[in-house]
Formats: C-alpha cells, structure tokens, sequence
C-alpha cells in the first residue's frame, strides 16, 4: 500500500451481508472502516470489532435512510470522527417480499426513495471538509442493480449500480 492509498472508508449498511463483508474487507487492506446500522446495533457492533481485530479503527452509528435527507449526515459525522474520508461505499438499502403483482405504488416508491434517494443524497451532499482534492476520493453503490421479475413472485429491488474513480 503506497502513501496515495485511500485510508479511511464509511461502508453504510455495514452491520450485515456485503456491507459487514466489504467493512472487513476494507479494515484487512488498511482501512479504518465508519460503519452503520439501520436495525441491528449488535451486529453492528460486532462488524466494528472486526475491523478492530484487523489492527484498524471502528466507528459505529445509526442511519435510517427513511429519514431523508438527514441520514445522510451521518456521513460526516463518522468523516468527523475517523479524522477524514477517502472511500464511501453506499450498501444501504430496503426492499420488500411482496410478489410484483401485489405490490402498491406506495411500497415501490418507498423502495425508490429510500435506496434511490438515500444514495443520492450520501454521495451528493455538500462536501464536508473531509473530502479530498479532486481525483482522490472513491465512491461506490450496492453491486445489486434496479430489476423485478415479473412472474417470478421475487420482490423488486431498486439499488444503484455505479462507481466512481472521481
């Protein structure tokens, strides 16, 4: 790892699943690692103590992303603490287990909203003084990508597919 390697990372919805795996993931490369939780402070919790057998930092807070746009807050207040930010990784989302053909319109678009919305608004919002120059920071959303399968009685997911060497 050379000097220019990014340090400090948030991974929202690191409390389980990918975002726990990346947050470990991270703190083994050299990561102090922000992590957040929407249900579960234990397993939260318990991904922090990961990073921190991994020889790194851990900070722990809560962000409801139903609670737009003041989740995304939570952003800089773990930059605040972690003294800095060179990665976010957006794993936060929701879906629902209704079958496509029993969904409302209000369910799909909290679905939206939330995954959607509350994205935009953690890589978006106005920089703290966190951010690096230009070129420096890293960005990524959930790997899962906006789809439904009719038929299929699978719920609907609507998490961004992006990244961003900017």
């Amino acid at each position: 790892m050379t000097a220019s390697t990014p340090r400090i990372a948030v991974v929202t919805g690191s409390e389980s699943g990918i975002g726990r795996a990346t947050a470990v993931a991270l703190a083994e490369q050299g990561h102090d690692v922000g992590v957040t939780w929407y249900r579960d402070e234990a397993a939260a919790e318990a991904t922090a103590e990961e990073v921190r057998a991994a020889g790194r930092r851990a900070e722990v807070r809560h962000q409801d992303l139903t609670r737009l746009p003041e989740a995304a807050d939570v952003v800089d207040d773990l930059a605040e603490a972690l003294d800095g930010l060179d990665v976010l990784v957006d794993d936060a989302g929701t879906g629902h287990s209704t079958s496509l053909s029993d969904l409302e319109f209000e369910t799909w678009r909290k679905v939206l909203a939330t995954d959607l919305d509350g994205a935009f608004l953690c890589l978006s919002a106005p920089p703290g003084a966190w951010w690096p120059e230009a070129g420096a920071g890293r960005w990524s959303t959930s790997p899962a990508s906006t789809s439904t399968s009719p038929g299929s009685g699978r719920p609907p997911t609507a998490r961004p597919r992006a990244g961003s060497d900017s």
